[in-house]
């Protein structure tokens, strides 16, 4: 239940708005001054403070500055009678979320409260999600192989380098580009990504330069491509061996002009956007063959990064369990179950032909069919490919 904790020296204004919050079915503490409310705080979560400015010994812009240095993140709204509107509108610049004026407005303090508490909501929902990506976009191990990368990326994400990715299908190549892109001085502009494998030869050119109105039969208006999405940010070409050859030769004047055309226009599009690019094929064996520019490979590869595959970093393995265990069973709901020596020594025996993105449905496999703990029984049920 949303929980409120209302400060006022007035009995009767406390009483008010106690039965008019719990009303409306939230839990309601009440405290008469700074000393009480500080007690309450200490001892509880809340969702909301809604405090009076005007009480004695500490007033309420004081109590406030001294929960925000604590809390920073706790919503407050400060109550005020008509001489101190100004003194409340200065302090929304200090972190309040806003002020009601006495005598209390009924529709206006239920309404500013619950704007305050969804604001609560949607930050609450923030951290839930960053911590999510957080989660998503790591590289989880330890090994020599695993180490070397992670330094490269320390090295390579403050430049506008272009970097290629390559490795086997699975192994994260999306993470490196993504974590190049988080320590990056592009890191609060767009990440883009686009899957060049997934996207007909017809349309690639369409979905990363944008069209013009009436380009071809279905382009009923304007449309933007990846690039430009990507300004000032970063746009991730995955599968990048499979684009047509006709695509990569406006993919190379992009990056050698920093300008694109839109399909149908006559005019360029500037753009400032830094290209990751990812493969799992041999770029030059393509090349020999006919199918991958020699030219665009040079702009592309001017850092090169190879993630190994998990066959290579088996060392790895407990790390990637333990994570995928407190990831997978957090994101179910359900507790954390553990994994026994036995079977950790049981998938380090297995060929991982697929790599992380294998691993991780095998782990999931184990925790919904496993038992509380997961045993090298388990693994020979349930992780035969």
């Amino acid at each position: 239940m949303t929980r409120i904790l209302v400060i006022d020296d007035e009995r009767s204004i406390r009483n008010a708005l106690k039965e008019i919050l719990e009303y409306e079915q939230y839990q309601v503490d009440l405290a008469e001054d700074a000393e009480k409310a500080l007690e309450l705080y200490s001892n509880h979560t809340y969702d909301l403070v809604l405090s009076d400015i005007k009480m004695p010994k500490m007033d309420g812009i004081e109590l406030m500055n001294k929960i925000k240095s604590e809390n920073p993140e706790q919503t407050y709204i400060l109550i005020t009678g008509h001489g101190d509107v100004e003194t409340a509108v200065s302090t929304i610049k200090k972190g309040a979320y806003d002020f009601i004026q006495k005598p209390l407005d009924l529709n206006r303090l239920l309404l500013t409260v619950k704007n305050a508490l969804d604001k609560t909501a949607l930050v609450e929902e923030s951290k839930v999600l960053k911590k999510k990506v957080q989660l998503k976009n790591q590289m989880v191990g330890e090994s020599a192989a695993l180490n070397q990368i992670k330094d490269m990326i320390d090295k390579v994400a403050p430049t506008d380098a272009r970097v290629l990715i390559t490795g086997e299908n699975g192994t994260g190549k999306e993470v490196v580009a993504r974590m190049i892109h988080t320590k990056s001085e592009r890191n609060a502009q767009p990440f883009i990504e686009v899957n060049c494998a997934a996207i007909p030869s017809e349309l690639i050119e369409s979905e990363l330069f944008g069209h013009e109105k009436g380009a071809f039969t279905s382009a009923i208006k304007q449309r933007k491509g990846k690039f430009e999405l990507a300004e000032g940010g970063t746009i991730f070409l995955d599968e990048i061996g499979d684009m047509s050859l006709s695509a990569q030769a406006k993919v190379l004047r992009a990056l050698q002009e920093h300008k694109i055309t839109r399909v149908g226009a006559d005019s360029d599009v500037k753009i400032n956007v830094r290209v990751l690019a990812a493969t799992n094929k041999n770029l030059k064996k393509e090349i020999t063959e006919g199918r991958f520019r020699e030219d665009l490979f040079h702009r592309l590869s001017v850092i090169l990064i190879h993630v190994p595959s998990l066959n290579e970093r088996l060392d790895d393995i407990p790390l990637l369990a333990e994570h995928f265990l407190k990831q997978i069973c957090n994101e179910s709901g359900i507790a954390t179950k553990q994994i026994d020596h036995k079977a950790l020594s049981a998938l380090q025996k297995i060929n991982w032909t697929g790599n992380i993105r294998e691993f991780r449905n095998i782990i999931e496999r184990l925790i919904i069919l496993g038992g509380t703990v997961i045993t090298a029984e388990d693994v020979a049920l349930y992780a035969n490919k």
